[in-house]
């Protein structure tokens, strides 16, 4: 087996520690206009650049009974279990349950239940010529803002497709050009242009656009949604390459974390519903400037110590309950629990409004 590239686990650690840092700075909204300034500004690029390393690691997938049985045992199956354990979570601090538990995707579960649409669409998409491919992604992800379905994130899932298949039609030669001194310095320019341009996002957007939400829910047409979302796509890959571009390559301590993504993206939303239910945002909201560091740093931090190795050992089995059964059983299938949330290899060489989230 290949080794692996240092490159992607520092990406993929990188933007699950943002993911963290967001989730945790939603609940200081609306807190000042600095607050929802830097949230939006984190969330028009940092979820984009996740799905396209997710896309990259796709490539490989197929329809497979092999395939489809991984993609349900390390997809599908901790979807159902976190959906459960937070819906009894909230429920145990006080949030009452949603009407359909499992059509309702909690908070950041969503990822899960899109990453499975997307890698059963993938095949798909590989089988035609990438530009009809992302023409066709761009297309649904346009035309799909008119679909008001409430179930299963349905708006999200074909509103961010375009990054998917981004992801998914990348080659390791085109990787490489986004880790070139030239593309680091136009990653800068991109990201520092995007800041200032998100400062005015609620004159001609708003957060809840950044969520691609149904046209209609957000007050919009078919005309003006379509321009909106294509600004909004066309921001969030110009900033989702420039960070990937900025991001190293070295080996380190913090590589090796890279391998435990699925464990941060599953275990920090129940470390921070019990904070805010113990109020520890209500007193940062009180202190704003502090308050605002003592998140970030607090979210940073959870995302390290949920990547550490004891948090593995102890979380994996829980995150992969199917491969660590197998494990267990000694069938030869796996040799441990699997951890990434982008489980697939890809070949080397060598991807409105604001409101609390309850």
């Amino acid at each position: 087996m290949a080794a692996r590239d240092p490159w992607f686990d520092n990406a993929k650690m990188t933007l699950v520690t943002l993911a963290v840092v967001g989730h945790a700075w939603s609940l200081l909204l609306p807190d000042s206009a600095t607050n929802s300034w830097l949230y939006d500004y984190l969330y028009v690029w940092h979820m984009p650049a996740f799905i396209m390393v997710s896309g990259y690691f796709s490539r490989s997938f197929d329809w497979s009974s092999r395939r489809v049985r991984a993609l349900v045992a390390t997809v599908v199956v901790p979807f159902v279990l976190y959906q459960a354990a937070l819906v009894g979570f909230q429920g145990l601090l006080g949030w009452a349950p949603p009407e359909h538990p499992f059509l309702e995707p909690l908070w950041p579960l969503w990822y899960l239940v899109a990453l499975a649409a997307w890698r059963l669409a993938a095949p798909a998409f590989l089988a035609v010529p990438p530009v009809v491919a992302m023409g066709a992604a761009l297309a649904i992800s346009l035309f799909g803002g008119m679909v008001d379905i409430p179930y299963l994130s349905l708006s999200r899932v074909l509103g961010l497709l375009p990054f998917f298949v981004i992801g998914l039609l990348a080659t390791p030669e085109r990787i490489d050009r986004i880790r070139t001194p030239a593309a680091q310095q136009a990653g800068v320019v991109c990201l520092l242009l995007t800041l200032v341009l998100v400062r005015d996002l609620d004159s001609w957007a708003g957060t809840w656009w950044l969520y691609y939400r149904p046209y209609d829910v957000l007050g919009a047409g078919l005309v003006e949604g379509a321009l909106v979302r294509s600004s909004l796509l066309l921001l969030g890959l110009g900033c989702a390459l420039g960070a990937l571009a900025l991001v190293p390559s070295r080996d380190s301590w913090f590589t090796r974390m890279g391998s435990a993504t699925m464990i941060v993206y599953l275990g920090h939303p129940f470390v921070i519903r019990a904070a805010d239910a113990f109020g520890v945002f209500d007193w940062a909201v009180v202190h704003p400037m502090l308050g605002r560091l003592v998140v970030v740093g607090c979210a940073v931090a959870l995302a390290l110590l949920l990547a550490t190795p004891p948090a593995i050992r102890r979380l994996g089995p829980l995150v992969d309950p199917v491969g660590a059964w197998r494990t267990r059983r000694g069938d030869g299938v796996v040799v441990g629990p699997r951890v990434d949330v982008t489980p697939l290899r890809a070949p080397r060489p060598e991807l409105a409004h604001h409101t609390r989230l309850r």
